[in-house]
């Protein structure tokens, strides 16, 4: 069956600055909580750091050219704001100098830019003045965007706030398994609440700063989703476990910003860590500005159970596990059952049918949702070099080609999903597990820094053609039927 996208879908990749751009401490650029965060011992696999990662701030001209190979439309990458204003003082040239000689390479190339303002590497002299707990790095969150888009503004249509707060809080700020560590359920809310504050900030100061535009500016922020299905839906334990997991994972995020609200069982599920305390009067309306689009990112669905896991496997992974089910929240005995799917190398499950489930939720139960975009979707798997030079990765190929069919699946039920993004375009540090864990569609030799694409890579590219060549046809078949219709005469 051909899959059939609109003319318009967006067809990417995506990384993160601190995941791949190493230069940690070159050209003005001082500690983000990541470079803080991965010296302390046991904090991330085998002791390993992001300052190499995989050298991107160094080649950037041979990253573009395997994303014009591959056919991109688009690129989705982040700015480091503890490279642009370093130690969260005055803002550093050469760090702007750097996005902007990227997103030159990208036109030239005839690649979208899409850029997201923070995927995770807060200054670390900010965080050791409250961090996202203290409300005042809301507004200096906002002053960074300006003095991003004062350097990009120009080139850059698309912006994201946000990536994923649910890790640069919950489990930053929660678990302790993110950056910068910290276990405390007072600033994890608070932490949770701030972000959103900033986002709505950010938001608006763009506006701003756009206002005189011929071509507004397309903003939106990145949430990490997932579908929260109890492992007994008759069960009231089974049931309420989902709830709070729902919560927790999908609403206190989403709904503040699409509906203006937070959910009710936010405040009462939380009220004894302070969410009345951090919510002030007008936050609300900020937060809730309107946006363009909501990014999407989805890699698993999850079963949850209020009872203890008999199965011997919680099916999730450890950083998640922790941070929810931590009593911190009030969710003790909140656990992952199981359902014997086949698993990738981070012991998530594998069920693209989620995917759709989820998009088509989205439209269905917050109808004024903006479009959508799945700004990442990707696996890790254990990949090995072959004896050609390859890297022959059938799960990660056969896993991208399920989950674009089910976006598909979702379009054709009616989800206005316009761009896919899959992660990621490169290996790279993969946060607390290190390197230890491979999402590329290309490879990286982490000694050579040798780039290769691998299997799955080159699919991806044939997945864009097709759909690509279909579009087109579809399109010609459109005009070619309007034009040999017969015309009704008047008068």
């Amino acid at each position: 069956m051909t899959n059939h996208f609109p003319p318009t879908f967006i067809w990417g990749s995506a990384t993160a600055a601190a995941q791949i751009e190493g230069a940690a401490h070159l050209g003005g650029k001082e500690d983000s909580i990541w470079d803080a965060f991965s010296r302390i011992p046991g904090a991330v696999a085998n002791g390993e750091t992001p300052e190499l990662a995989v050298d991107h701030y160094h080649r950037v001209p041979e990253d573009v050219a395997i994303m014009q190979r591959l056919g991109l439309d688009s690129y989705r990458f982040s700015t480091s704001w503890a490279r642009v204003v370093p130690g969260g003082r005055a803002v550093n040239q050469q760090g702007l100098d750097f996005y902007s000689r990227l997103v030159d390479e990208l036109q030239d190339a005839g690649i979208l830019p899409w850029l997201t303002l923070y995927h995770w590497d807060l200054p670390q002299a900010i965080e050791e003045q409250g961090g996202w707990a203290a409300r005042d790095t809301a507004s200096r969150f906002a002053d960074y965007a300006e003095a991003v888009y004062g350097a990009l503004g120009d080139r850059v249509m698309h912006w994201t706030t946000f990536n994923e707060p649910f890790c640069s809080s919950i489990l930053g700020y929660g678990a302790g398994v993110h950056a910068p560590g910290r276990q405390d359920p007072a600033a994890t809310v608070a932490a949770i609440h701030h972000q959103h504050l900033a986002h709505g900030l950010a938001v608006n100061r763009l506006r701003e700063l756009s206002a005189t535009r011929a071509e507004p500016l397309q903003i939106g922020i990145t949430l990490n989703l997932s579908n929260a299905i109890p492992l007994d839906p008759t069960d009231p334990v089974d049931l309420d476990a989902a709830r709070r997991f729902d919560l927790l994972q999908n609403r206190i995020f989403l709904e503040p910003i699409v509906t203006g609200s937070y959910p009710d069982d936010a405040f009462s599920d939380l009220e004894q860590f302070g969410i009345r305390d951090v919510v002030k009067q007008g936050d609300l309306e900020v937060i809730a500005t309107p946006i363009d689009f909501l990014g999407v990112n989805h890699y698993h669905d999850d079963q949850v159970s209020g009872h203890p896991d008999s199965t011997g496997s919680d099916g999730h992974s450890g950083a998640t596990d922790r941070a929810i089910s931590s009593p911190w929240i009030g969710s003790e005995h909140i656990t992952f059952p199981s359902r014997g799917l086949p698993r990738t190398a981070m012991d998530w499950e594998v069920n693209p049918a989620g995917l759709t489930t989820l998009l088509l939720r989205l439209g269905r139960e917050y109808p004024g949702i903006p479009p959508l975009y799945v700004t990442e979707n990707g696996a890790a798997y254990d990949d090995v070099v072959a004896d050609d030079g390859a890297v022959h990765d059938r799960e990660r190929t056969a896993f991208v080609q399920a989950h674009v069919d089910a976006i598909a699946d979702a379009i054709a039920g009616g989800a206005d999903v316009r761009g896919y993004f899959v992660w990621s375009l490169l290996d790279n540090f993969e946060w607390s597990w290190g390197y230890d864990k491979r999402f590329g569609i290309v490879r990286v030799d982490y000694d050579s820094q040798e780039r290769t694409i691998k299997d799955s890579g080159l699919a991806y590219s044939e997945i864009i053609r097709r759909a690509k060549a279909d579009a087109a046809d579809r399109v010609a078949g459109s005009l070619a039927g309007s034009a040999s219709a017969p015309t009704e005469r008047v008068g």
